[in-house]
């Protein structure tokens, strides 16, 4: 078995991508309404979470700095 030239691989790199890129598409599907409703429901809870976590945060953070300063 020949090892490949350098023009060789610089065509069959992107020649593979291509290939990979066609199967992934062909593999993916459109979600059902139910399943859309499922991670449309968890991305909101997700953004909720992290918010709520973040003023939170925030809420003790900015008296804990105050006292940590001295409130100048």
């Amino acid at each position: 078995m020949e090892a490949q030239t350098e023009e060789q691989m610089f065509v069959s790199i992107p020649k593979n991508l291509v290939k990979d890129s066609i199967w992934l598409l062909n593999r993916c599907t459109k979600p059902s309404r139910k399943e859309y409703n499922q991670i449309a429901w968890a991305v909101a809870v997700g953004f909720l979470i992290m918010g709520f976590s973040g003023y939170f945060v925030k809420l003790i953070h900015i008296p804990i700095n105050n006292i940590i300063v001295g409130g100048s």
